[in-house]
């Protein structure tokens, strides 16, 4: 292993950046050109078929069967013109990937001749196996059949992998018994119901709204490695993060990297995805530096969050394959290394109209700003009786190691909303015995008329918080790095939906009593404004005191995945989700059962390589290193030198004794513990077993092991550095 080391050090000296190769477009030129966009439907269907098709997305329709086959005609044509030889539908199960089975345009007529053939069955539908993917108890084993079925919302696109060029074909993923097994279709099912409560609101403020999209624009954090010393840790390789490792005497305290010049190896990656993901219409706009060393972000334009979703799942593999390229790794996990920044995905969240407008920005009327208050304060109240379901929405084994620690929000679900806005809600919220009559100037007794000065970047933003409103959306800072989007923003479309039918109910309720419509929802603001005040928190979410004023607020703080997922099958969730037809009671408990078992099988394999890499790796090392010592000690002595001489390596070869012995012992019964744990048969006490049990001696393992690395003489040593992993690209 200590050999693997240096040669990897080696390989990563000799490197140089690869030339960089660019087609010398620009951007504008060359944005979704392997994409089957309106343009390239435009210029390859009838225009009979295309119109039929645009009315049939935006209606929400089912597509016509011969509108279908003109699609596939001419999906087909465009394809094949850009050289694609096969198609896939691509789709999103509940591994976290995504998925694809290739079926070539090439066939055999009934004469036998070949043929390129691709009907509109084959496009509305597919038949792949569905049996070894996640389906928390939906199918049996020898069950097999499930069905991927066209998503017209998000256009086809062409991947080029090793010179040969696939039609892609985005894709929902349900089992043969109707019960959805992927991402992709409960996130479609949660937009739809949160357009028809945003538009029933919005109905209130202005009759000509029709439709409302869900924006979202996703930050996408990563940290690259060498792949040389990637390869030669069998921890990053096997769970994507490293179990040992001491902290080097730099990490990130100087910030010095932070939006420093990009690495030029890095720069060369950087473009050469970039222009991938340009290309597949993938609007990217930043790319810079982020604190902890070797660790970058890039983040899109906003988009419609559905396709956002499948632009970030279709990122990441993009980054991966031009990491491959470059000799790098990307590494996507939440907390690849202790001491310094994690990784998450920034949630930029908002809500358009078909007329233009924001509804998470004031505009420059009072009755305009009063739309603005309405959808404001029902997300907080939303977050604020959801929070613990919000929390469950985030969880995992990986986000676990993040939350709460450098820059990370922690588990505890708060609103950050700025002091100006505060001030507004505040202010609001003292005029409860104010009397609002029908003849009022109610824009000008509340100051809603003076919202959009105050929000003229008058609020900080605070890094510390899980959900934090900053100017014109919402950002949920929570999501981790390596997550599919979709969990997260699947909820909170819902609970924003139900939000905004009991808002409508209530302000109805009071409209029928004969209250005037702007008082009427005033009232009912005024009163999520008071119930949900315990919600908004504007201090450092890090800190020990916010937990302790956390708890006094009654807000949850859940730092660990098995028990943050039992609020997904609250009775109350169970309602919440089948009221909206989100998730079937056997979908939502299927989930759970995926996510225990994800977890558990996570932290199995990180006990797994830990034991190994201790027993087989870092004890014969320590050990090698102490007879070296103890041989020194027998020359010494044989000198005549006394103990004088001696005792500063007798005490380290004592302290290597002691640590070697912890290892021993805690790998030993790491392991006896997770014996025991396996023999639970119930899911949630067996990932609470792996949790507390299992995962409960990792820390001790390390700790010894990272003593040793400080006490082995550096040339000894096995496992790549942390100064190695973080310094050198």
């Amino acid at each position: 292993m200590a050999i693997l080391r240096f040669k990897a050090l080696e390989l990563v000296d000799q490197r140089q950046p690869l030339p960089i190769v660019s087609s010398g477009e620009r951007r504008s030129d060359s944005f979704g050109k392997n994409v089957f966009n309106l343009d390239a439907m435009r210029a390859t269907m009838p225009g009979e078929y295309f119109k039929k098709l645009q009315s049939a997305i935006k209606q929400g329709a089912p597509v016509e069967r011969s509108v279908a086959d003109a699609v596939a005609s001419a999906m087909k044509t465009w394809a094949m013109a850009k050289g694609a030889t096969h198609y896939t539908h691509w789709f999103q199960p509940l591994t976290g990937a995504t998925a694809e089975k290739h079926d070539s345009f090439f066939d055999l007529n009934s004469d036998g001749r070949p043929i390129e053939n691709f009907k509109g069955s084959a496009l509305v539908q597919q038949e792949p196996d569905a049996s070894s993917f996640p389906n928390g108890g939906i199918r049996n084993t020898f069950e097999a059949r499930g069905y991927t079925a066209w998503d017209p919302t998000s256009p086809a696109f062409l991947i080029e992998t090793a010179g040969a060029k696939t039609l892609c074909i985005p894709t929902i993923f349900v089992a043969y018994t109707g019960e959805a097994l992927d991402y992709k279709a409960p996130l479609l099912k949660s937009l739809a119901a949160l357009e028809k409560s945003a538009v029933d609101v919005c109905q209130y403020f202005d009759k000509d709204v029709q439709r409302v999209h869900t924006t979202l624009g996703i930050e996408q954090e990563y940290f690259l490695v060498d792949k040389a010393l990637y390869d030669a840790r069998p921890d990053l390789v096997m769970t994507g993060r490293t179990l040992f490792g001491h902290a080097p005497a730099k990490g990130q305290q100087l910030e010095d990297h932070y939006f420093g010049s990009i690495p030029s190896r890095v720069h060369g990656f950087m473009l050469e995805f970039e222009e991938e993901a340009n290309r597949l219409g993938i609007p990217l706009r930043t790319r810079h530096n982020e604190v902890a060393p070797n660790q970058f972000e890039c983040a899109p334009t906003f988009e419609d969050a559905n396709l956002a979703v499948d632009h970030n799942q279709l990122l990441m593999d993009i980054m991966e394959r031009a990491a491959e390229h470059h000799n790098f790794k990307v590494l996507l996990h939440e907390k690849p290394f202790a001491g310094v920044n994690g990784s998450g995905k920034h949630n930029n969240w908002a809500m358009s109209t078909d007329t233009g407008v924001n509804l998470l920005a004031p505009g420059r009327r009072p009755k305009e700003n009063l739309q603005f208050l309405a959808f404001f304060v029902n997300v907080i109240k939303a977050v604020h009786t959801h929070g613990d379901l919000l929390r469950a929405s985030i969880a995992s084994a990986s986000n676990d190691h993040r939350l709460g620690a450098n820059e990370a929000p922690p588990a505890i679900m708060s609103v950050f909303v700025g002091s100006m806005l505060d001030s507004v809600l505040d202010e609001l919220e003292r005029t409860a015995k104010l009397p609002l009559d029908k003849g009022d100037n109610i824009y000008l007794k509340l100051g809603i008329d003076k919202i959009p000065a105050i929000l003229l970047d008058n609020t900080d933003r605070n890094r510390t918080s899980p959900f934090a409103f900053t100017g014109n959306k919402f950002e949920f800072r929570a999501v981790g790095s390596s997550a599919n989007c979709s969990s997260a923003m699947t909820t909170l479309n819902t609970i924003v939906a139900e939000q905004l039918v009991q808002f409508k109910q209530s302000v109805d309720k009071l409209i029928e009593q004969g209250k005037k419509k702007e008082v009427a929802i005033v009232d009912v603001l005024r009163d999520y404004v008071i119930s949900s005040k315990n919600i908004r928190f504007e201090g450092n979410g890090y800190s020990d005191e916010w937990k302790a004023e956390a708890a006094t607020r009654g807000l949850s703080n859940i730092p660990t995945t098995p028990l943050a997922l039992d609020a997904l099958v609250s009775q109350e969730s169970a309602d919440l989700f089948e009221r909206h037809r989100i998730f079937s009671h056997v979908e939502l408990h299927a989930r759970h059962d995926i996510l225990l078992e994800e977890y558990i099988k996570k932290i199995q394999i990180e006990g797994r390589t830990m034991g190994d890499l201790a027993i087989n790796h870092i004890i014969p090392t320590a050990v090698a290193y102490q007879t070296k010592l103890i041989n020194n000690v027998c020359g010494l002595r044989e000198l005549g030198l006394d103990d004088e001489h001696t005792q500063v390596t007798i005490d380290t070869i004592k302290a290597i004794s002691r640590h070697i012995a912890t290892i021993k012992t805690e790998v030993d019964q790491m392991v006896n513990s997770r014996k025991v744990a396996n023999k639970i048969e119930d899911t949630r006490e067996r990932a609470i077993a792996y949790c507390d049990t299992v995962k409960g001696h990792f820390d001790t393992i390390r700790r010894s092991v990272d003593k040793l690395e400080l006490m082995v003489a550096d040339e000894d040593w096995p496992l790549v550095k942390y100064r190695e992993l973080l310094f050198r690209h």
